[in-house]
């Protein structure tokens, strides 16, 4: 039967014929010496490919062991909440055996928990725990977790419920990798409506139900790498909008509030980052970096306790030879003891013989003194005298190198007298040179500018008379356009009388003159029609015009 059902619960085919032929030469079956673990390996655990609820083979697991090994004694969580922590266990215990949860992760998990229930986090509560719990055992079994958390002593105050939902919120995070999960409203692909349905994020999938039952599930949306999400703003009456991207379709979410919006958006953007990134789940990740740590140190500690036992096994070498080179100075100072007391016999002996010898030396070295002091008083004042003769030699060789000096000094500034005399002599020829030229420069200046002057006066007579030219030209332009105007006036006149005449005589004459081919010479027009007069006529009237012109201007 348990084979059975752990083939159902982990989607392997069962076998029966291979558990009998395991089992076939053995009339005790699976408690027998043959053993069950060998069968559970090769015939079950080697072929399951991970396709399995994970929850009901946890819940099935469950119901194996907690009936003969969860406590008797009323706890403030339900039996429910006691499986969600036995799985949580289960994720955050050491892989050895006997499974057990070390301090580090007890805490981290009450912390979980604390924050869920909205309740303030007993640091100096725990850090006691911790202690007592260090100085028994290493950590909690399942069960003593589950007493734990049952008891309700990091959740005084909390009632029932509240710790059921901080178990529930847990428990979704860390096993079922729920990120997060809410109501929003979501529109439709085909309606275009609008329907409120409850949310949950997971490392690579949103699913949406109509309820937090999560038994009636509507759809996925499925994450990776290339989805975005992307704030939207208010239309159509609905506010807190944003938008999901995925390759084949758009998701438009409306949340309940700016907070809710701007919490989804940041969570569904790590998730997308996560995926790009290879990375697992904050949770995972987070778990695998405390194990780690708690292996550095680990290694640390037996590292450290490795030298200190080499410095303790060094330090009991030491103090072996500190032993033995203390009998050896003992052995040593004996000996020098005995030396020492036949060194001052025999000081005592060369004191009374030297005594004698030193008085002699005394008297000698007073004699010997006496004569020294004399002889460095003659010393003294040789030695002063050859002072002063050699202060007298310094002072002759300073008078000689001061006469040098002067004489250098004069002929260097009498060199430069003469050379002051050549360059001022120089200079005022240059100058007198210089004078001259300005002289001229001066004539040649002035008469320049006599002549620029008569050439202003000229120019400003021309100016003059070509202003009163261009006066005069101004008002022999205004007299020909008055001309101009009434010779038009006078031919507009004319005009109009012609084509009067004209009229009238082929009214009266009834007269149609037909269109002929005229001369190959070219036609003179005017306003009495073509060909009135001839080009001679045309130039005797021009010169006619002109001498007029003339003679009114």
């Amino acid at each position: 039967v348990l084979s059975h059902n752990l083939c159902t619960v982990l989607n392997v085919p069962h076998d029966p014929v291979a558990l009998e032929e395991h089992f076939r030469d053995d009339d005790e079956g699976p408690v027998s010496n043959q053993g069950y673990m060998p069968y559970l390996n090769k015939f079950i655990l080697e072929k399951v490919q991970g396709n399995f609820d994970k929850v009901e083979f946890n819940r099935m697991c469950w119901t194996l062991c907690a009936k003969k090994n969860l406590s008797k004694s009323p706890l403030l969580i339900s039996d429910e909440d006691a499986f969600k922590v036995w799985v949580i266990f289960n994720f955050l215990s050491e892989d050895k055996y006997p499974l057990i949860i070390v301090p580090e992760e007890i805490e981290y998990l009450l912390k979980k928990l604390t924050e869920a229930m909205g309740a303030g986090w007993q640091q100096e509560q725990f850090d006691h725990y911790k202690i007592a719990l260090n100085t028994s055992r290493e950590g909690l079994s399942v069960w003593e977790l589950i007493d734990l958390i049952g008891s309700g002593q990091f959740s005084k105050g909390m009632d029932r419920q509240t710790v059921s939902m901080a178990i529930n919120e847990v428990f979704n995070e860390l096993i079922l990798d729920v990120l997060k999960q809410g109501y929003m409203l979501k529109k439709g692909h085909k309606r275009k409506n609008w329907m409120e349905r409850w949310f949950v994020l997971k490392p690579n999938i949103i699913s949406y139900y109509v309820s937090e039952d999560l038994k009636d599930k509507k759809g996925d949306i499925i994450l990776d790498g290339n989805c975005c999400v992307e704030a939207l703003p208010d239309k159509d009456g609905k506010k807190c909008l944003f938008l999901i991207k995925c390759l084949d379709k758009t998701f438009e979410i409306s949340a309940s509030d700016k907070k809710k919006k701007q919490e989804w958006i940041q969570a569904i953007q790590t998730t997308v980052n996560l995926l790009r990134a290879g990375s697992p789940p904050p949770h995972k990740e987070a778990r695998q970096k405390r194990k780690e740590l708690r292996q550095k140190l680990l290694a640390e500690q037996e590292e450290l306790e490795r030298q200190m036992k080499e410095l303790q096994t060094a330090n009991e070498n030491k103090q072996k030879e500190l032993e033995t080179v203390r009998k050896q100075l003992e052995a040593a100072a004996a000996r020098a003891a005995e030396e020492e007391k036949k060194r001052l016999q025999t000081q005592v002996e060369l004191q009374d013989r030297f005594s004698l010898e030193l008085e002699r030396e005394k008297m000698v070295r007073q004699k010997m003194e006496e004569q020294v002091a004399q002889k460095s008083s003659e010393l003294e004042q040789y030695l002063q005298r050859v002072r002063e003769l050699e202060e007298m030699y310094k002072q002759l060789q300073e008078a000689l190198e001061d006469e040098k000096q002067a004489r250098q000094d004069e002929e260097t500034v009498r060199k430069l007298q003469a050379r002051l005399l050549e360059e001022e002599s120089a200079k005022r020829a240059e100058l007198e040179k210089w004078h001259l030229q300005q002289q001229q420069t001066i004539q040649m200046t002035e008469a320049e500018k006599q002549e620029l002057e008569n050439q202003r006066m000229i120019k400003e007579r021309a100016l003059q008379v070509a202003m009163q030219q261009l006066e005069q030209l101004e008002l022999e332009r205004k007299e020909a356009l008055e001309q101009y105007e009434e010779v038009k006036k006078k031919l507009e006149t004319a005009a109009n009388n012609t084509k009067s005449w004209k009229d009238k005589v082929a009214h009266h004459e009834g007269l149609i003159r037909l269109i002929e081919p005229g001369s190959k010479n070219p036609h003179l027009i005017t306003n009495w029609g073509p060909a009135a007069f001839t080009e001679a006529e045309l130039e005797q009237r021009q010169k006619s015009w002109k001498g007029k012109k003339a003679t009114s201007e």
